[in-house]
């Protein structure tokens, strides 16, 4: 049997999403796993530390820019995918921006903040422009260039002043309200989904190594469908193998276990089957936990997948 996290890997590795093709009982689904957008920010002061580490955490590539050799540093930030030490201007110019990209300004001050501004919006429009600053400067400053003539409704676009309002006052909570807004911008994006495309959609780096690369018995659990309060939605995906090892999740507690232990029995059957997994009667209901529902989940022996990424 051809292994396809081979390909999926293969299509991460080029910045493409990734898709799996799955069937249950004659129904056809399309599990994708999104390529890591790129996350820049321009400036690398002290916000830019915690909020390279939560991007990076969220699955973003993260790129951070600034023009000074102290603090454009790879062992201040060991996280990033790249640090970039050159002036705002030349940098972007050398990163050209994506229509895909998210872009954060948050640099030492009002003039280098102008520069990265002109500079992003002479190019391609990234998904999220987000600039750091109070809401008068950066009033002034977005009318300031809609009267040059750059596209008003552009300058609209670019969030500022940055971040969810969440009452932030630490740099750290200053972090975590700018990798909100990037979160609540991601989920709102349009999309054009497969037919019967799962929903999530996050590519566990850990769990694609080890069903693209090792050749050990091992067997999946896929979520097909959620309803309720469930801990995950559909796409959501584990394997385990035949020590009862768990890469991935499909929500953690009884039903996870139940799962897991249920797709272990299949190792080196070649089988699958489905499992429907009631949490609203469980452990967790009795100990006043709040996840409820049901999910769907499709259990099968991938025991004899077992072509290597190396030898494709």
């Amino acid at each position: 049997m051809d292994n396809p996290f081979v390909a999926v890997r293969r299509a991460l590795a080029e910045g493409r999403d990734g898709l799996w093709a799955v069937e249950a009982q004659g129904q056809h689904y399309v599990r994708r796993f999104a390529a890591r957008e790129r996350l820049i920010l321009l400036g690398a002061g002290h916000i830019a530390v915690p909020l390279c580490a939560i991007g990076q955490m969220l699955g973003f590539a993260v790129t951070v820019v600034d023009d000074r050799p102290d603090f454009a540093d790879t062992a201040r930030f060991p996280l990033a995918s790249q640090v970039i030490c050159r002036g705002f201007a030349e940098a972007l110019e050398q990163l050209s921006l994506r229509s895909g990209d998210y872009v954060c300004i948050i640099t030492r001050g009002h003039r280098w903040d102008d520069v990265c501004l002109r500079a992003v919006l002479g190019g391609t429009e990234p998904a999220y422009v987000g600039m750091i600053g109070s809401r008068r400067r950066t009033a002034a400053m977005l009318e300031l260039l809609a009267q040059e003539g750059f596209d008003r409704d552009r300058l609209r676009r670019v969030h500022t002043p940055i971040g969810l309002s969440i009452g932030a006052v630490t740099v750290e909570e200053i972090a975590v309200s700018i990798c909100a807004e990037l979160v609540q911008c991601r989920r709102a994006l349009p999309s054009a989904p497969c037919e019967n495309e799962l929903a999530q959609t996050n590519a566990d780096p850990a769990l694609l190594s080890y069903l693209a690369q090792s050749p050990e018995e091992k067997a999946l659990a896929l979520v097909l469908s959620s309803r309720g309060s469930t801990p995950v939605k559909s796409g959501s995906l584990l394997a385990v193998n035949a020590m009862g090892r768990i890469y991935g999740t499909v929500g953690g507690g009884c039903g996870e276990a139940e799962a897991a232990l249920k797709a272990r029995r299949l190792i080196g059957t070649g089988r699958s089957q489905l499992l429907t997994v009631d949490m609203n009667h469980d452990v967790a209901a009795d100990e006043g936990m709040v996840c409820g529902g049901t999910m769907t989940l499709l259990l099968q022996d991938l025991s004899r997948t077992v072509e290597k990424e190396n030898n494709t």
